[in-house]
């Protein structure tokens, strides 16, 4: 995944008035602990010196994301806001959002903004945040300097056109991942239309990469264009212009080469189910996966198995894949030991400084995982 660089960053209305450098640190032994929410749905205005993070509740956050200044990004899909967690001063605050649903195409600052269901998040590399709403069937942009939002694809009304015209133009339906492909060209997962769509950076042109729109099984590799994709869900990009494509109905993971126009199965074996750990992933099984996040540090990805109540590791050195938090069964922690670590229906993850940061959705807090990198 790719982001901005820190000085275009500071200047934004995101309001980071200096990079904090303190992170969490990487312990000895493998820890996870709560570093946002009370695990108690609800929302408290933090004035303007933020929260502390622990002890202010969030509400089902989704979608997550380190910052160019360093501090942690989540969405709340439930109520529309986006949250940011000072990692140094453990301090939380909101950055955009109302607490109301809602799409208005002119222009507003970001806390003027309503957002309808936002699902993830990203940063370009002007220090731009990118938001995908699902139930706005819209993606929408936070400038980094005005702190103005505007939209960058759909027109607010569910649907599939578009495709060879001005994104803003197209319609989506249901949008619920984004990422950056390496030539820096917008990846939507356009899941209620089957398909994963693409703006170009240079003319602001939709196409659909990838989908046919058919909900129908998608084979074990062939090329982009004209192979269907079951539950086109999330995605991340690495450094090597390859993407990694979550599927939730499909219960797969996919490694597709944008320049090579393919597509290839690397995890699961489209099958229903919680196995293989310690073995290949291409015969693991999952159940609903719903997020993903390629890891540099250990040429790894981090897949959210949601409805296993899971975070996985794959390792694409080796192909194998683990386990390396919760304990497959659905509940509240307890923090400590990550495999003891019950978690709710967690949608999304992200990796920094040697840190698996979670979102554990419907326990309504963000956790953190230490010393799993090696």
């Amino acid at each position: 995944m790719f982001r901005p660089t820190r000085r275009a960053f500071i200047k934004t209305v995101l309001g980071a008035a200096a990079f904090s450098a303190a992170r969490l640190s990487v312990a000895q032994a493998p820890q996870v602990s709560t570093i946002a929410g009370t695990g108690i749905a609800g929302y408290e205005a933090e004035g303007a010196n933020g929260l502390l993070a622990t002890e202010t509740p969030v509400n089902n956050p989704y979608g997550l994301v380190i910052g160019p200044d360093g501090a942690l990004y989540f969405c709340e899909v439930d109520t529309g806001r986006i949250r940011r967690l000072d990692l140094g001063s453990k301090r939380l605050s909101t950055i955009a959002g109302t607490g109301e649903k809602g799409f208005v195409r002119e222009a507003r600052l970001a806390s003027q903004t309503s957002f309808s269901a936002p699902h993830e998040i990203r940063f370009d590399e002007q220090g731009n945040l990118y938001v995908v709403e699902r139930d706005g069937h819209v993606v929408r942009r936070i400038a980094a300097v005005s702190g103005f939002v505007s939209t960058v694809a759909g027109t607010g009304v569910a649907g599939y056109s578009g495709d060879g015209r001005s994104s803003v133009l197209a319609q989506l339906r249901q949008p619920h991942s984004l990422a950056f492909d390496s030539q820096g060209n917008l990846l939507i997962c356009d899941i209620g239309n089957s398909r994963l769509r693409t703006v170009s950076i240079e003319t602001g042109v939709i196409t659909t990469l990838a989908g046919t729109g058919e909900r129908v099984a998608t084979p074990d590799s062939g090329p982009l264009e004209g192979t269907p994709l079951l539950g086109p869900r999330s995605l991340d990009t690495d450094p090597d212009g390859n993407a990694y494509l979550v599927l939730r109905e499909g219960n797969a993971v996919y490694q597709l080469d944008i320049q090579g126009n393919r597509l290839q199965r690397i995890a699961g074996t489209g099958e229903k189910g919680y196995s293989g750990d310690g073995g290949a992933a291409l015969e693991a099984t999952f159940n609903g996966p719903k997020g993903i996040a390629y890891s540099r540090a250990d040429h790894s990805l981090y897949i959210v198995d949601t409805e296993n109540h899971v975070i996985r590791r794959m390792s694409l050195g080796s192909g194998i894949i683990d386990t390396v938090l919760g304990s497959g069964e659905r509940g509240d922690g307890p923090d400590g030991y990550p495999g003891a670590c019950k978690l709710n229906r967690p949608h999304g993850v992200c990796v920094e400084d040697g840190v698996v940061y979670v979102s554990d959705s419907e326990n309504h807090r963000i956790r953190a995982i230490t010393g799993i990198l090696i």
